[in-house]
């Protein structure tokens, strides 16, 4: 078995633009942050980007490097709509294909399947067919002849998640209150890399949770990167919660000058001085 631990720009280097990029967590809770801005940092863009979607959708279309995004939601939880999201949408600045979550979900669970479409009742009679022309229904092929919508498999090629804990492996597990779909986002994608609070011995994942935690196991996970606060300003339960005050500057500042303040540092560490300066400047 190998270790397959990596840095935040070893994983970059492995990413293209034009790919088709999966996000996990959900909202502004445990997103893959430092990564996100990893890939900022980069030169990586013409992304399509399936995620439920928090402020990794935000970043990323504020700067102008998506495509495509498929998602239901782009939100910050506590502030309804992802602010710089909706700027870029409504200033047409990528292409978008809305999905109900359960048909979403159904589409991550036939990707890890390696089905092309699995049939779900979810977007019958909503505006989702309507407003996606390329769904197709399919027809049961039993006696009830039901009539479902055939929901393609939301295939990636790399896919970034965040945990609390992994080992070296890629074993990762979620210690806070939800798993989200990190596991399918996995097994999703051709590869498939974690971010975590803390890398651990694998005998030391068993002694913080139940097995369920568990999440993610190393056959689905080619890269391990240790990121300490790596999904801030988002939540990751139990280690941090989220970073209300920062969150709602995000929220509030033009790109531009945000971007100037916090992204413009050559490395994750220079972003987490900056927002420790900032925070410093409140009190």
């Amino acid at each position: 078995m190998s270790d397959k631990s990596m840095t935040v720009e070893e994983v970059v280097g492995q990413l293209r633009s034009g790919m088709t990029l999966g996000i996990g967590g959900w909202g502004s809770r445990r997103k893959p942050m430092a990564l996100v801005r990893a890939l900022l940092r980069s030169e990586i863009t013409d992304l399509t980007v399936v995620s439920y979607g928090g402020p990794d959708v935000g970043l990323l279309a504020a700067a102008g490097r998506i495509r495509r995004l498929v998602a239901p939601f782009a939100t910050l939880d506590s502030i309804a709509l992802e602010p710089h999201f909706r700027a870029a949408r409504e200033g047409a600045a990528f292409a978008l294909t809305e999905y109900d979550e359960a048909m979403f979900m159904w589409g991550l669970h036939a990707a890890a399947n390696r089905l092309p479409f699995l049939p779900v009742r979810a977007g019958l009679g909503s505006d989702v067919m309507r407003v996606n022309p390329e769904l197709r229904t399919v027809t049961s092929p039993y006696g009830d002849g039901e009539e479902l919508v055939a929901v393609p498999a939301l295939r990636m090629d790399a896919a970034l998640v965040h945990l609390n804990r992994a080992d070296r492996l890629g074993n990762a597990q979620y210690l806070g209150p939800d798993p989200y779909f990190d596991d399918l986002f996995c097994e999703a994608a051709d590869a498939a890399y974690v971010s975590c609070e803390q890398l651990v011995e694998t005998a030391e994942l068993a002694k913080a949770g139940p097995p369920q935690s568990l999440l993610v196991s190393r056959h689905s996970v080619t890269g391990v990167v240790e990121t300490p606060n790596g999904a801030h300003f988002t939540s990751c339960v139990p280690d941090h919660g989220r970073d209300e005050a920062f969150q709602k500057l995000y929220a509030g500042t033009p790109w531009p000058e945000f971007s100037a303040r916090f992204l413009s540092g050559a490395s994750e560490r220079d972003y987490q001085l900056a927002v420790r300066a900032w925070h410093e400047e409140q009190q």
